[in-house]
């Protein structure tokens, strides 16, 4: 039997996933990995827990599905994204925690940079936004921050990788340190349109170029792993969200996917020419394949499930998020109450981290089932608002938006989505849009699908939801929503 084994290296577990010929996922195992919290803002891991935890899963998914190195036809790998990572060159020893996505600490610096006027060469270089999200001004930290780092950095002797490259330095025993296009384009260190690490930003971020990786394709042979499964191909990588991208068969300029998790990622793919945004979206790199790169728009909403958490959690009026949907479907309409989740902030296209989530419309007659509905309708409208940046920025207007993670299980919300957009919402067979993504790339590379095509060919919807929704009610709903989001902006700021 020959199969692909993917590994989704995400920010809360570590998985192995075997998917055969026919697509379809045979084995998986999973392992936990808790996240540390020094201070507020800020979010660590142990890099030995983020290997350990991905090494147990491998481990186990092998043994599962009874499998040998020589069944492994190739291996692809996809990770959470701007988790920076820093270890020694020598000794293969990190110097510091793993700095995830999440942490702020390194805004003030982003903050200083931006007042100096270097924000439009960062975007216009690298597609992004000049923020701490990124890995860039988090490799700066941990060498001004940990003793003999950055002269250890100027002597060559650090490495620096987002968690794919971490993996790949522990799955060849140190031989190789290599990343792709996909997380490369995610560090504010890497022109988009040369292919190449930046001077000029490595300087303005006070990063040796020696540290950084060597970049190669998101899908064709750039390793081999050593005696964990001796001479099997490393042969597809791409962050998280590019993979499910690519998962989902958006192939084609104009294709759109969203994936519903704690927050909501969206990517349009662009094609062959980076499209800049004109509604702080970010220009991103989609993939790499057969010397080819494709470009995407993406934005992201900070909080999407973790608004019916808060319900759970904060208010109690469920008991478990599975609840939701029931509870807002007990009315048939928000009764006029609107919810903007804006509790850490609002992402794209607003980018205002002194928001704060406002109800309102409140009324003696409002019950939970209104909060409820008020609460998958502000998800919804957080995407629609994405989704009309993406179509002002790209010139295109999008058939169909193709939906995977956890809450895109919810059929109220998703039919919500429809409704909202005005176009149908399509759910993969394939709920695994993520992980697929990365085999698809993996087996590309090798052969064990022959091509885009066949792969196209194989990917089927699940459900899918016509909108219902009249244009009139449509736009007083979106009319509505604009104006409690305007309330919401600048609150922290206020007072």
């Amino acid at each position: 039997m020959s199969v692909i084994l993917a590994l989704d290296q995400g920010t809360s577990s570590s998985r192995a996933v075997v998917v055969d010929a026919s697509s379809r996922i045979v084995a998986v195992a999973q392992r936990e990995l808790p996240q540390i919290y020094p201070q507020p803002g800020w979010v660590e891991q142990d890099p030995e827990a983020i290997w350990s935890s991905q090494l147990g899963s491998i481990r186990a998914v092998m043994d599962q599905a009874r499998l040998a190195p020589e069944d492994l036809a190739a291996v692809g790998i996809t990770n959470q994204r701007e988790t920076t990572v820093v270890w020694d060159r020598e000794t293969g020893q990190p110097v510091f925690n793993a700095i995830v996505w999440q942490d702020r600490r390194t805004a003030a610096f982003c903050d200083t940079l931006k007042a100096q006027g270097h924000e439009p060469l960062f975007q216009q270089r690298t597609g992004l936004i000049l923020d701490a999200y990124f890995s860039g001004s988090k490799i700066r930290w941990v060498l001004d921050h940990v003793a003999g780092a950055r002269e250890r950095a100027e002597a060559g002797k650090l490495c620096f990788g987002t968690v794919d490259a971490w993996l790949i330095w522990k799955l060849t025993g140190g031989k190789s340190h290599v990343t792709d296009v996909t997380n490369a384009s995610r560090t504010l260190l890497f022109n988009i349109h040369t292919l190449d690490w930046d001077d000029e930003l490595l300087a303005l971020m006070g990063v040796p170029r020696s540290m950084m990786p060597r970049v190669v394709a998101s899908s064709g042979e750039c390793v081999r792993i050593g005696e964990l499964l001796p001479g099997v191909p490393v042969c597809g990588i791409a962050g998280d969200q590019q993979a499910a991208l690519f998962g989902q068969m958006c192939l084609r300029p104009g294709m759109v996917k969203n994936t519903y998790g704690t927050g909501c990622f969206m990517l349009m793919q662009t094609g062959e020419k980076p499209v800049t945004s004109g509604n702080r979206l970010l220009t991103t790199i989609a993939w790499q394949i057969n010397g080819k790169t494709e470009y995407a728009l993406e934005g992201s909403v900070f909080i999407g499930g973790a608004a019916v958490q808060w319900l759970r959690d904060g208010l109690g009026i469920i008991s478990a998020s599975s609840e939701v949907e029931a509870l807002a479907a007990s009315v048939p309409d928000n009764g006029g109450v609107y919810f903007v989740p804006a509790l850490s902030g609002m992402g794209a296209p607003y980018w205002d981290a002194d928001a704060r989530g406002l109800i309102v419309g409140l009324t003696r007659g409002t019950t939970r089932g209104h909060i409820a509905r008020a609460t998958l309708e502000g998800i919804a409208l957080q995407v629609t608002d994405l989704l009309a940046a993406m179509q002002a920025d790209s010139g295109i207007t999008i058939p169909e938006l193709r939906v995977d993670g956890g809450a895109s299980a919810n059929r109220l919300l998703m039919q919500m989505q429809a409704d909202l957009l005005g176009v149908p919402v399509v759910q993969s067979s394939t709920p695994e849009s993520t992980v697929m993504g990365a085999a698809f790339l993996a087996g590309l590379a090798v052969g064990y699908w022959k091509s885009l095509q066949e792969l196209e060919s194989g990917w089927s919807k699940g459900g899918s939801f016509a909108p219902t929704l009249s244009a009139s009610d449509r736009t007083r709903q979106l009319t509505r929503w604009k104006e409690a989001v305007r309330r919401s902006l600048h609150w922290s700021q206020e007072g």
